[in-house]
């Protein structure tokens, strides 16, 4: 089918400047329409058969996953029976999934889920940080709220640990070092859907304190497509106006029944994947049931077009966190995901008295 798409090829390798394909995309501030700064970009577009579609810079690029790995993080829950036994909602499941806001019906939720497994706040070992939104921590802070780790990002993904180990009956206590089951079972679980072997997974510690993942951008942009797969509920290949959106997995690579559960969540709940005003809500909003969008740190996102069946890794290589915002949209733009969300289109600069001085802007596409 990607013949019949012309966008791929639009940045002919000849006009892309020193070094090939290296700079076919970028994100740029603008000035007085000088260019003063700019944010090189890297991304791989695969397919469920690990086959790369489209890419910008280097798509074999490593860096670490950090919390676009959350939804393989919470595939145990599933695949090993904990949301069942535990009785977890779709929002408890989402909020696994997800880098939240610290809004406050997003906390009410991680405190129910806690209390559903007999934790409560003491257990976390994520630690309080100011909420992601803007306009909930300036909230916060002219109430006087008191920050605990339920607060948290990552609280959700932290309270889904716990229920794994309450499930497996491990101990709680230490379940974000690496020697613990808990983050051994999502390792391995991380190295069934990349198809990265354990030993050669690059570890750290996160910013929450559990272990991250350094993998090649195209390996976690396979982990996404494969996603299409459970979204489809294990049907083998979806025909949609005659086009073939998801693909025939690799017999070492089966789609357990369970993964469509955390798709649904995530697809059903996109206001607790982040929250308002940021854009992975904004994009899973302006495009119900076509995509899955999920932030990292230190300029990561990762996406999945659920009816085209393709994965998107994207790194700003400075971290730029809003210059890697504007270039997923552009990307998912490129692959038929459209309109961008106007607020993703650009980003105004403005100065210390209200004007409107320059942009940050993308310049430049994918390139097949």
């Amino acid at each position: 089918m990607w013949h019949d798409l012309p966008f791929l090829f639009r940045i002919p390798r000849s006009a892309l400047g020193k070094g090939g394909w290296s700079e076919a995309m970028r994100i740029e501030q603008l000035r007085g329409g000088v260019v003063e700064a700019w944010h090189d970009v890297h991304v791989a577009v695969v397919d469920g058969l690990g086959r790369l579609v489209a890419k910008v810079g280097d798509p074999d690029l490593v860096t670490y996953w950090r919390s676009a790995a959350k939804p393989f993080q919470a595939l145990p829950l599933v695949t090993d029976g904990a949301a069942d036994r535990f009785g977890l909602t779709t929002e408890e499941l989402a909020l696994c999934c997800a880098s939240h806001s610290s809004e406050p019906g997003q906390v009410v939720i991680v405190r129910d889920f806690l209390a559903k497994i007999e934790c409560s706040e003491r257990d976390l070992l994520c630690g309080p940080h100011p909420p992601l939104s803007e306009r909930v921590a300036q909230d916060y802070a002219t109430r006087g709220v008191r920050l605990t780790a339920v607060y948290s990002n990552c609280s959700g993904k932290h309270a889904g640990m716990l229920a794994l180990a309450r499930h497996h009956g491990w101990p709680t206590a230490f379940y974000t070092r690496l020697e613990h089951p808990v983050q051994q079972r999502c390792l391995e679980e991380v190295s069934r859907w990349t198809d990265v072997p354990v030993a050669e997974i690059k570890t750290a510690v996160d910013g929450c304190g559990v272990v991250c993942y350094g993998l090649q951008l195209r390996s976690m942009a396979l982990a996404y497509a494969r996603l299409a797969n459970a979204e489809f509920g294990m049907r083998n290949a979806e025909f949609r106006g005659g086009l073939r959106v998801a693909h025939d997995p690799p017999q070492q690579f089966r789609i357990p029944n369970s993964a469509f559960r955390i798709v649904e969540a995530m697809l059903r709940r996109p206001d607790l994947i982040a929250g308002e005003g940021r854009p992975c809500t904004d994009l899973m909003r302006a495009h119900p049931g076509r995509v899955l969008a999920k932030v990292g740190a230190e300029g990561v996102y990762c996406a999945l077009l659920v009816h085209e069946g393709l994965g998107v890794a994207l790194k700003v290589q400075d971290g730029h966190g809003v210059a890697a915002a504007l270039a997923l949209a552009a990307v998912l733009e490129e692959l038929g995901l459209r309109p961008r969300p106007a607020a993703l289109i650009a980003r105004p600069n403005v100065n210390t008295r209200g004007e409107t001085v320059g942009e940050l802007r993308v310049n430049g596409g994918l390139e097949k």
